[in-house]
């Protein structure tokens, strides 16, 4: 089992619009792989929860990682619980609509399951360097598909 630090960020341009993700991934021997695509039409949201996915991916299932988000909607979705609420009310959010981005949700559970994951939340634009280097890969990324 192996320790990882991932920071995640997501952009887009429009909101909807263009839109890239990014993901630094680091290992307990201090070793990074920076990770990024994108969308020509999304969401921010949806790249958040991107960057997140395609993270865990990289890293082997029973892994312990610990994300670093500037993303509310995505640490939120887990340490508030909302995610457990959206699954035990049939995907409905608490004012009774469909909850968004169901698709990257559900896939993000599964993974979620396979790994011991701790959600951090940093603040966006605020000098955390790692933060940083993702948001400028993401929104570079997002302006390729402008």
């Amino acid at each position: 089992m192996a320790e990882f630090k991932i920071y995640t960020d997501g952009s887009c341009l429009g909101n909807p619009g263009a839109g890239g993700y990014a993901a630094i991934i680091i290992d307990e021997n201090g070793k990074s792989e920076e990770i990024f695509g994108g969308e020509a039409f999304t969401t921010n949201n949806r790249m958040e929860l991107t960057a997140a996915i395609v993270a865990l991916r990289k890293i082997s299932k029973e892994d312990v990682a610990e994300i670093f988000t500037d993303s509310t909607y995505l640490r939120n979705a887990f340490t508030q619980n909302w995610l457990a609420n959206w699954k035990r009310n049939g995907w409905k959010s608490a004012n009774k609509q469909a909850v968004k981005n169901q698709d990257l949700w559900l896939a993000l559970d599964e993974l979620i399951s396979t790994h011991n994951v701790k959600f951090n939340w940093v603040k966006g634009h605020a000098g955390n360097s790692l933060n940083e280097r993702c948001d400028k890969l993401a929104r570079k990324t997002a302006e390729t598909f402008q």
